[in-house]
């Protein structure tokens, strides 16, 4: 709302309305807040002082504005926070299901800037807003628990009640007053720690504290050079993100539902494969082949060489003797990320018949961390030539 201008006046129902018309948009949950000093700021300092957020440097820069959700966009007052299904009844696999289908992030923020046009025909006066979905300075998951959309769960995930955690988080923030919900303030987890148990890296530090370094889906999304041969094994078929904490939580047990938005749907790439061989087509597409696959996928945020690294390591993980011509070509490929784990995972797989192609690979190898990697293969194969 511009300087000057009458403070808009709300007439009766308009929760209701502003609740049907984001439902009429896709939206699955919505609720209103205040914006200021999240509740979670001081948990989110010593998460940032412990080293837990790993290579994600972007957290610390824009930590100031974190602190104070009103800073991020200057005006700013409130925020309508919203939340979208993007299917829990899927089965599992290698890729995490928020990003087989189109990304996100565009598809909310469009569907926000919908409700920002309702919102200006609804109060009769200019509106200043900005969406927000993942990709600014906000901490949402404290914004939609203020709006009353859910609570944190051991896991860190935002749950709610009725619909589990299976959904994005997106954000309108409005410089104009609204009338907002009260805030969830019970935790629903109560003693049980499946969520905490079942993580095959335990990662967790704590109920609801998450050493990124260690969670799979940092490891082979924001992580950008080598993955801790240590946490490589644990990594099974993964090859993008994983959903392992959300799978085993009661509440996603009792509330998974059908994917309902079309462009969610796995795109073909990930349809209809198991994970052995979607790993393999992975580490043999080119660059304008991964650039084709995956136009308009959250997956590019891994870009081509981070996931043939994961495709590498889950091939060393489930792969057998069909994968080893596979890994073999690609100790060729141009990123030295990638021919040092395709040299991890046929340590692990291959047979003493390869030790040729191995070390014909080391005498033209120049790349000093690929070259461990190798000598590591053909020290371990090498016992068994004899």
């Amino acid at each position: 709302m511009r300087d000057g201008a009458q403070a808009p006046v709300l007439r009766d129902g308009f929760r209701t309305r502003l609740q049907g018309e984001a439902y009429g948009l896709g939206f699955d949950l919505v609720g209103i807040t205040d914006l200021g000093a999240p509740d979670s700021v001081a948990h989110f300092d010593a998460w940032l002082d412990a080293g837990l957020h790993g290579e994600m440097d972007y957290m610390k820069r824009g930590a100031d504005l974190r602190r104070d959700s009103r800073l991020p966009h200057p005006g700013a007052t409130h925020a309508i926070v919203v939340g979208m299904h993007y299917g829990g009844g899927t089965p599992s696999g290698p890729v995490a299901r928020y990003a087989r289908g189109d990304d996100y992030h565009e598809l909310m923020r469009k569907r926000l800037r919908g409700l920002h046009a309702w919102l200006v025909d609804e109060l009769g006066v200019a509106v200043d807003a900005r969406p927000y979905v993942d990709s600014g300075p906000l901490l949402e998951r404290d914004l939609a628990r203020r709006a009353g959309l859910g609570w944190f769960g051991k896991n860190t995930m935002l749950i709610n009640p009725e619909q589990g955690s299976w959904f994005f988080i997106g954000a309108l923030v409005v410089d104009v007053a609204l009338p907002v919900d009260a805030p969830f303030s019970a935790d629903r987890c109560g003693t049980c720690t499946r969520c905490l148990d079942a993580c095959p890296t335990d990662a967790f530090v704590a109920p609801r504290v998450l050493d990124a370094t260690k969670c799979i889906s940092y490891l082979t999304i924001e992580l950008r050079g080598d993955i801790p041969d240590e946490l490589r094994p644990l990594l099974g078929e993964h090859v993008y993100g994983c959903d392992v904490c959300q799978e085993v939580c009661p509440w996603n047990v009792s509330f998974a539902r059908a994917l309902r938005e079309p462009a969610f749907a796995a795109r073909a790439v990930l349809s209809g494969e198991d994970a052995r061989t979607l790993a393999s087509e992975l580490l043999t597409l080119s660059q304008s082949e991964f650039s084709v696959s995956f136009k308009g996928s959250a997956m590019k945020r891994a870009k081509s060489r981070g996931l043939k690294r994961n495709a590498a390591v889950s091939l060393g993980n489930i792969g057998n003797a069909d994968d080893i011509p596979t890994l073999l070509a690609a100790l060729s490929d141009a990123e030295s990320l990638v021919r040092s784990h395709a040299a991890w995972a046929l340590a692990r797989i291959a047979s003493p018949s390869e030790l040729p192609a191995l070390r014909a690979r080391f005498a033209i190898e120049a790349d000093a961390s690929v070259r461990e990697a190798l000598s590591k293969a053909i020290d371990k194969l090498t016992p068994f030539a004899l």
